[in-house]
């Protein structure tokens, strides 16, 4: 189901009461971009360790915004069913009371969701809105002061404004009290803006939404104007204003409060965004937002860290994407096992059932929940050797999953996860390599870095004048390195030693030395004094 900005405030309530009846809520989300490269030093990289890398996301968060947010809501039945209703949501940053939000866009994101049928159309005209608690506070004093503006500059937006004001104020004259009008094609924040620029200019208008981008105009006395204002019903009141500005974070609130787990695949992305777009700017302290994140989701599943795991414990086939992932878990990895859980998609979003969209929000977020329900149900099938209750709860799958709580998958870094709920786990990557440069002055990373290209993929770092640090997060291409260099005449490759090859230490045994040196001579000479 889609949900835009024109519908959002009739879904609310619903969603609600989805989301309390929920085992788990499924998320993804797509934005304008990934990675910042207008920013220096911005690439991942395997020297990173997770402060280092969650400082690099963090600029490439604040720079990009979210167009998508995919919510697939599991609710289990009586049976050993559960029933998925998923939501694409299509976002797009409040303009009300707060200062001009801006973004950047990344054309090989936007070429990549253009490519999967993305409607940028929707993301633009009928995004919702959304603020984080530092925007929301900015607002409120707006409101209070009654200093609110909407942020548009746009000649579109000034005509819709200025045609619905000549309206009006060109039919008043000779209108009777209690005589209305109809102003149409109002769409988005039009609807609030008209209706609070007319009621300021004009003491004996009223105003009321009529839906469907319509907003009536009523003639009435100044007295019958100031109890109409006092009324309970009044769309255009302080509160009312705010809930409509802060838009999709109401939901995100819901989602806080009931602390259902949240399921993501490789997520950290996710998280940063949810965190800066719909609770707080993002910290600089790394520590900080883990536990904020720890706060907000107690309970967090990433499905990326699932299946990784999986491979090694279960002998599952190496899949790279979540789309495989879901085709390798259809397949009945367990034929002899009692049956997986039936997955049925609800009504309204039954277009799942019949085709894929991949990279489209809603999509992903279903394949993602199935793929934590049919992992888990493979999990605790192996740990209990087959002998499974015919309706496992999900409180069971929890239990099987429980090493896999609050662990998000680090791409490419110094830790194979992130853990929200402790310490990070260092990671086992192959051993590193160092590159001695002989009779080749001036060579930089990126030159060496395209010369071992071809063989392999290795990040690079300079350890001192003629050498540079190589790793690599595969075994077999570290030995090819070793193995074809052995003779090479100007690169000499051998797995770093930290004694041997660490500056640090060099520097320290070569002071060492020196000391020792001197202390000798003293010694011989203070005894050839003696005698």
């Amino acid at each position: 189901m889609e949900v835009g900005a024109e519908g959002f405030a009739q879904h609310l309530p619903r969603l609600r009461r989805r989301i309390l009846r929920a085992a788990f809520v499924a998320l993804d989300v797509e934005f304008t971009g990934l990675h910042s490269t207008s920013l220096q030093n911005n690439e991942p990289s395997l020297f990173d360790s997770p402060a280092e890398r969650y400082g690099k996301a963090r600029q490439s968060v604040q720079r990009f915004t979210l167009v998508q947010l995919g919510l697939a809501i599991f609710s289990k039945e009586n049976s050993n069913k559960y029933v998925v209703h998923s939501y694409n949501f299509f976002l797009f940053p409040s303009t009300l009371g707060i200062k001009d939000v801006e973004f950047t866009l990344s054309a090989s994101s936007i070429q990549f969701l253009s490519h999967y049928g993305f409607d940028y159309n929707k993301f633009l005209k009928d995004g919702i809105p959304y603020m984080n608690e530092v925007q929301e506070k900015i607002l409120r004093q707006h409101l209070l002061a009654g200093t609110w503006k909407v942020c548009s500059t746009s000649n579109a937006d000034r005509d819709v404004l200025k045609k619905a004001i000549d309206e009006v104020t060109t039919w008043i004259g000779a209108a009777k009290e209690e005589d209305t009008m109809v102003l149409q094609d109002l769409s988005g924040y039009h609807v609030i803006e008209v209706q609070l620029v007319l009621r300021q200019a004009l003491e004996n208008v009223w105003t009321e939404p009529l839906g469907d981008k319509k907003v009536m105009v009523k003639k009435v006395s100044p007295e019958h104007r100031q109890l109409l204002e006092n009324s309970s019903y009044d769309r255009c009141q302080k509160k009312l204003i705010l809930l409509s500005a802060r838009g999709f974070t109401n939901l995100f609130q819901i989602l806080v409060k009931v602390k259902k787990p949240l399921v993501g695949h490789n997520m950290l992305m996710d998280l940063m965004h949810l965190h800066d777009k719909f609770y707080r700017p993002l910290p600089e302290s790394y520590e900080e937002f883990k536990r904020n994140i720890h706060n907000l989701f107690p309970v967090i599943i990433d499905t990326k860290t699932v299946t990784k795991s999986m491979q090694k414990k279960c002998l599952c086939p190496r899949v790279s994407s979540l789309v495989e992932a879901y085709a390798v878990l259809c397949s009945n990895l367990n034929p002899k096992g009692p049956p997986c859980p039936v997955i049925a998609l609800a009504s309204g979003c039954s277009r799942y059932a019949e085709k894929k969209f991949p990279h489209e929000a809603g999509y992903d977020a279903f394949l993602c929940g199935s793929v934590l329900l049919m992992s888990a149900h493979l999990l605790l099938c192996r740990s209990t050797d087959g002998v499974v209750e015919a309706e496992p709860s999900f409180s069971q799958y929890l239990a099987v999953l429980a090493e896999h709580v609050n662990k998000v998958n680090f791409i490419r870094g110094g830790v194979s996860s992130i853990n929200f709920s402790g310490e990070d786990s260092p990671c086992r990557h192959p051993p590193a390599l160092v590159v001695h440069v002989r009779g080749w002055p001036g060579l930089t990373e990126g030159q060496i870095y395209q010369e071992f290209k071809a063989r392999c993929c290795f990040d690079v770092r300079r350890l001192s004048k003629n050498q540079f640090i190589l790793l690599s997060n595969k075994y077999k291409q570290v030995r090819h390195v070793l193995r074809d260099y052995r003779h090479h005449p100007h690169l000499q490759v051998s797995v770093y030693r930290h004694w041997r090859h660490s500056p640090s230490v060099n520097c320290l045994l070569q002071i060492s030395g020196i000391v020792a040196l001197w202390s000798l001579l003293a010694f011989v000479l203070g005894g050839a004094r003696s005698c």
